[in-house]
């Protein structure tokens, strides 16, 4: 029988870290099942499952602010499923993976990163939460930012960590026969995907596209959804840039979207090794971004300088001297395509996760 894997998520919402899974879940099959628990009640990617696979959803009745309460219920849950693996990811599983101690099975806890709280500095009682629950757990961490951290401010030993970096299916993304996203209009096209939550700070793109489609014609594609969408769109409306920007929503297939794009931009306050990001690169597109986690190493030396500070006027210096130059914008897309395949293919992406799984690595 294959082994049980329990996954717990502060949401199955669409994000970096489900998208994830579902690929790792998707390409191992059935060697291993797995239970899901949504502690949000969200399960928005399990569109992304393939059929055939042995998974279930469960649901928990989690309460906010009941530390306690919680990891009664939660140990209960977890002696009863007696998985190989309980597989925790991001703070907001965190009580889950107290609920292991004392220890009734192996402990994976994947940490992709930070909401807003924690945009411009660790939180100090989370920082200690992280010490002590995760000291004898295996820790996944995508980027060498993120490594660092934990390393030198949560003091998790070297011997508990595991670099594992994001994958990128390149066939997928640099296939010559991708039906581009239809948007007829004037201008070339910057687009970003993201999940449309404060610590994105999407206000800052659409304010750098106003500077840059005052000295040019260009239009703005933002694929992604979430709580800010009114807020963003109300922005949009008041800087009066009317239908040059176009919020097209959740895009299963993105693969579509980057196929539209001249540019893609990432204007986000915090990230550590953004999907986006490799996927734009394996589809040969250069990159705009602010210089927040592992981006400034994760793109081409050519695409570098196109990493700027935390600052609208700054993100819409970049855009427009890659719009206004297209031959340099499709050498940066040809060399970021390069190391995407080259360094961050999905299949060793896939590797070290069923490693991981199987209690191996």
């Amino acid at each position: 029988m294959s082994p049980t894997l329990l996954h717990v998520f502060p949401t199955f919402a669409v994000g970096g870290s489900q998208a994830r899974f579902a690929v790792v879940a998707n390409r191992l099959g059935r060697r291993f099942r797995h239970v899901v628990v949504a502690m949000d009640g969200r399960e928005d990617c399990r569109e992304r499952l393939e059929p055939g696979l042995d998974i279930r959803f469960a649901k928990l009745d989690l309460r906010p602010r009941d530390t306690l309460g919680n990891w009664r219920r939660f140990r209960a849950f977890l002696a009863g499923v007696r998985p190989h693996r309980l597989v925790t990811h991001n703070w907001g599983s965190i009580e889950c993976a107290m609920a292991n101690w004392p220890r009734l099975t192996g402990h994976v806890h994947i940490e992709d990163g930070f909401g807003p709280e924690e945009a411009n500095g660790q939180l100090p009682r989370r920082v200690l939460t992280r010490r002590y629950v995760l000291s004898r757990s295996t820790v996944v961490l995508p980027s060498h930012t993120l490594y660092a951290l934990a390393k030198d401010v949560w003091r998790l030993k070297p011997s508990v960590l595991r670099y594992v970096p994001n994958g990128v299916d390149c066939a997928r993304f640099g296939a010559s026969d991708i039906e581009p996203y239809r948007w007829e209009g004037e201008g070339p096209v910057v687009g970003t995907v993201a999940a449309l939550r404060p610590e994105k700070n999407i206000v800052r793109l659409l304010d750098a596209f106003r500077i840059v489609r005052a000295q040019m014609p260009c239009r703005l594609l933002i694929a992604g959804d979430g709580p800010e969408r009114a807020h963003l769109e109300a922005h949009a409306a008041a800087l009066g840039l009317g239908s040059d920007v176009r919020f097209a929503g959740h895009i299963r297939e993105t693969e579509k979207i980057y196929a539209a794009l001249s540019v893609l931009a990432l204007s986000s306050d915090t990230e550590q090794m953004p999907t986006a990001v490799l996927e734009a690169m394996a589809a040969g597109l250069p990159v705009v971004s602010t210089d927040v986690g592992d981006v400034t190493g994760m793109v081409s030396a050519e695409n570098g300088p196109y990493v700027t500070q935390r600052d609208a006027s700054a993100l819409a210096a970049g855009l427009f001297r890659l719009l206004s130059d297209p031959a340099a914008a499709s050498q940066i897309g040809a060399a970021n395509r390069t190391k995407a395949c080259r360094d961050y293919g999905e299949d060793r992406m896939v590797a070290a996760y069923d490693a991981l799984y199987g209690g191996t690595a």
